[in-house]
């Protein structure tokens, strides 16, 4: 009877084998588990690394082509390219600072370079001065006699250049002549383009100019010279001025230090009133404060090499970041100027608070996944358990010391597998001692049985197999 239980039972060394070939498929399993793991994790890392570093490229509209304003940028847009630095500016050409406004009303640029004394845009913030353009307005001497005109009311019927092709030079004339009493239609306006405009004026008679552009253009000063070859010119003040700012938030009143234009000599002999507004780089409100922030530091760390190449226009200063400046600041740009930009871990604190929460969701989910693949393994253990507390019963009424001895063969593998199920996490360490109490009470069943079973005078004294040693 013994002998046909253990025929027909699973074979003993079957088991450990298959046990085996079980367990290496789960270690595959949970090595491909966290294999990916890893490799997720390294691509959310990398894709947020990316993120955060990856240069980005604003567009930016300025003009006209070959102006200062032109040649700026595109010394900003190389600087910020050699130095490798996160913020880089793609040039959309236009024929001005109206054109430019106008591009960047209609969302096509990200970035312009305008006038302050226009009509701004909505969307539009105030990043930094490129410069302060002052109003400039003189008479020439006639015949090596000073002017009759001293006052901007005397131009009244008179005839007056223009220095730029820019319509708005001629709207400030406009203003200024209106504010100081003077129609618009009593005075003829021609206008001469930059270029060549010491020619152009050379061979013309006006009885005033008006140029507009820093303290230090050189434009200004050409056309100063130009229309100097008769004697010194007389240089008429803004006594409205004052009253043009208060009226008028882009213009600011100013001051023109005497010798300003020439020493020897000195243009003008005395300090002229008059008005000046901001030449602007400007941002959409809808940039983020980081990249505008970023763009601003690069600005202002490019500024001496700008001022190096381009004296006359490389001025750039900070705007006013009150609230109640003329043109709102853009946030980001007030956070560099006032030393409240944020740092890494403030930009991004959000950031990595969410990874640690994903991370900790994946650990949880991983926790589950590898609990569920381990299922397999507990049940197969909770079987050996029940087998083992079978086999209890089954040695205590056993009559064949072979059976015994067949018994404790199976139990030396369901005690093997059993521990390599608490390696593998499969159970707990109460399962493990349970078992244990379970495997000391079978070996003393099975050691109380062969001494009883021995102990009998009758019993048949049957030599063990011997197993044959593996090859």
């Amino acid at each position: 009877m013994a002998m046909k239980d253990a025929l027909t039972r699973p074979s003993l060394q079957a088991q450990p084998r298959s046990a085996s070939a079980n367990r290496g498929q789960r270690q595959f399993r949970a090595f491909l588990i966290v294999l990916a793991g890893i490799l997720a994790i390294g691509a959310l890392v990398g894709g947020v690394t990316y993120y955060v570093t990856r240069p980005i490229t604003l567009r930016i509209a300025v003009g006209p082509p070959n102006s200062d304003d032109t040649r700026i940028v595109q010394t900003l847009s190389q600087i910020f390219t050699q130095n490798r630095t996160h913020v880089r500016l793609r040039l959309v050409p236009t024929d001005g600072s109206a054109e430019s406004a106008e591009l960047f009303d209609k969302g096509g640029v990200d970035l312009a370079v305008i006038r302050g004394d226009l009509d701004l845009p909505k969307k539009a913030e105030a990043v930094a001065y490129l410069r302060k353009n002052f109003a400039v307005l003189w008479v020439p001497a006639g015949a090596g006699k000073k002017s009759k005109i001293t006052s901007i009311k005397q131009l009244a019927g008179k005839r007056v250049a223009v220095i730029g092709r820019s319509r708005a030079n001629v709207n400030l004339l406009g203003l200024i002549l209106e504010q100081s009493g003077v129609p618009r239609d009593k005075v003829t306006v021609v206008q001469f383009p930059v270029s060549g405009v010491s020619d152009a004026l050379r061979n013309q008679k006006f009885d005033a100019y008006l140029a507009v552009g820093p303290l230090n253009s050189r434009i200004t000063a050409e056309a100063l010279a130009a229309t100097s070859h008769a004697g010194e010119p007389t240089f008429l003040s803004i006594d409205t001025s004052e009253a043009i700012a208060e009226k008028f938030p882009a213009y600011e009143s100013a001051e023109i230090p005497a010798g300003t234009f020439s020493t020897s000599p000195a243009r003008p002999d005395d300090t002229v009133t008059t008005i000046n507004f901001g030449h602007h780089f400007i941002a959409q409100k809808s940039l983020s404060d980081a990249t505008v922030a970023a763009f601003t530091r690069q600005l202002f760390n490019a500024r001496q090499a700008l001022l190096n190449d381009f004296p006359q226009s490389g001025k750039i200063e900070t705007p006013d970041t009150d609230k109640d400046a003329s043109m709102p600041v853009h946030p980001g740009a007030a956070a560099y100027i006032d030393g409240e930009e944020k740092t890494f871990l403030d930009k991004y604190s959000d950031y990595m608070w969410a990874g640690v929460m994903l991370l900790s969701v994946m650990g949880s989910v991983g926790a589950w996944f590898g609990g569920y693949l381990r299922r397999d393994e507990r049940v197969t253990n909770s079987n050996l358990r029940e087998r083992l507390l079978e086999m209890l019963s089954e040695a205590r009424n056993s009559d064949s010391v072979e059976r015994l001895d067949a018994m404790q063969a199976e139990a030396d593998v369901i005690m093997r597998d059993t521990l390599h199920c608490f390696e593998d996490g499969a159970i707990e360490e109460g399962s493990l001692t349970a078992f244990s109490i379970a495997l000391e009470q079978f070996h003393n069943a099975v050691a109380d049985r062969k001494m009883f079973l021995i102990s009998l005078p009758d019993q048949p004294r049957t030599p063990r197999p011997r197993l044959a040693k593996a090859d």
